[in-house]
C-alpha cells in the first residue's frame, strides 16, 4: 500500500473510440489505493490491440499490487542505482507485461504482431516514478508551464534526436505511427524509467497519441490550466481530439496534486 502521500489527489479520466475506429484499443487503470495511474494503447488489428493493451494494464496493476519487495519478477534485468525502488518496481512490472503479451501472441497465432504502448506513474510521498514504452506520453504542468516528461520511442522521434528531421517535419511525417520500442513485440524490452519530486499544485497528464497528434502542446497546456478540475480537463481534451477528426482512439488521465488542507 502506498500511504505516505503528501498531497490531496484529484483525478479525472476519459477514453473514447473516436470518430473513425470501430473498437477502442486503449486501456487505462486508476488505482487510488496505490496512487498508481497507467494508460496503454494497443496495436495489432481488430480485437488483438484490445487484448494487448488489456494485458499490459492488468499485468502492471497486478504486479504492483502483489509486489512485497524491491523486485517484482524474475524478469528484472537488475536495479538501476540512480532510480528509486518504486521506479525499479514499476519498470519490472512493465517487463512482466511485455512477457505476458509476447507469450500470448506466441501461443495464439491469430495474435501474432500484436503489441502495446504504456505510460504509468506511481506516487510515493512527493516523488513521482514514471515508466513508459512507445509513444504514449506523460506531461507535467507547473506554474502554468507544460513540460513533456517522456520521449517517444518512435522512428520519427529517433530521426529528430539524430537531427535527420526537424520537429515540424516530424509532425507532418506519415511514419509517425512506426514505433521502435513497444510491449510484446520482442521477448525483451527495456522500459524507460525516471523519478521527479512534485510540488503542491502540479498537474500530471498521461495520454495516448490519439490526443497528441491532433492537439498541440500549447493547446494541451491551455486546456489543463484553464479547466476547473481534472475531470473537466479530461473531458475538454478528448473533445478537442474529436473535434479535430477523432481519427484514433483517445485516452487521458489528469491528476492534480493539491496541497493538503
Amino acid at each position: 500500500m502506498n500511504q505516505s502521500v503528501e498531497f490531496r489527489i484529484e483525478v479525472g479520466s476519459k477514453t473514447d473510440v473516436g470518430r473513425v475506429r470501430e473498437n477502442n484499443e486503449d486501456s487505462l487503470c486508476i488505482l487510488p489505493e496505490l496512487n498508481l495511474w497507467a494508460i496503454s494503447d494497443g496495436m495489432g488489428g481488430v480485437a488483438h490491440g484490445e487484448v494487448a493493451s488489456a494485458l499490459a494494464i492488468e499485468t502492471i496493476a497486478a504486479q504492483c499490487h502483489d509486489a512485497p519487495g524491491e523486485s517484482l519478477s524474475a524478469l528484472a534485468t537488475g536495479s538501476h542505482g540512480d532510480l528509486s525502488k518504486t521506479a525499479n518496481r514499476l519498470a519490472d512490472a512493465a517487463r512482466a507485461a511485455n512477457q505476458k503479451i509476447f507469450d500470448s501472441a506466441t501461443h495464439n497465432p491469430e495474435q501474432q504482431g500484436m503489441g502495446a504502448t504504456v505510460v504509468a506513474a506511481w506516487l510515493e510521498g512527493r516523488r513521482l516514478s514514471l515508466v513508459h514504452v512507445g509513444d504514449s506520453r506523460a506531461y507535467l504542468v507547473r506554474s502554468g508551464t507544460l513540460v513533456r516528461l517522456t520521449e517517444d520511442h518512435s522512428l520519427v522521434a529517433e530521426q529528430v534526436r539524430r537531427g535527420a528531421l526537424t520537429p515540424e517535419q516530424a509532425e507532418r511525417s506519415r511514419l509517425q505511427n512506426v514505433l521502435v520500442r513497444a510491449l510484446g513485440v520482442r521477448e525483451e524490452v527495456e522500459p524507460e524509467a525516471s523519478d521527479r519530486d512534485l510540488l503542491p499544485g502540479d498537474l500530471l497528464l498521461l495520454c495516448t497519441d490519439g490526443l497528441t497528434r491532433p492537439v498541440s502542446d500549447p493547446e494541451i497546456a491551455e486546456t489543463l490550466v484553464s479547466s476547473a478540475d481534472p475531470q473537466a480537463a479530461a473531458d475538454r481534451l478528448v473533445k478537442l481530439a474529436l473535434d479535430r477528426g477523432g481519427e484514433d482512439n483517445v485516452t487521458v488521465i489528469v491528476v492534480r496534486f493539491a496541497p493538503k488542507s
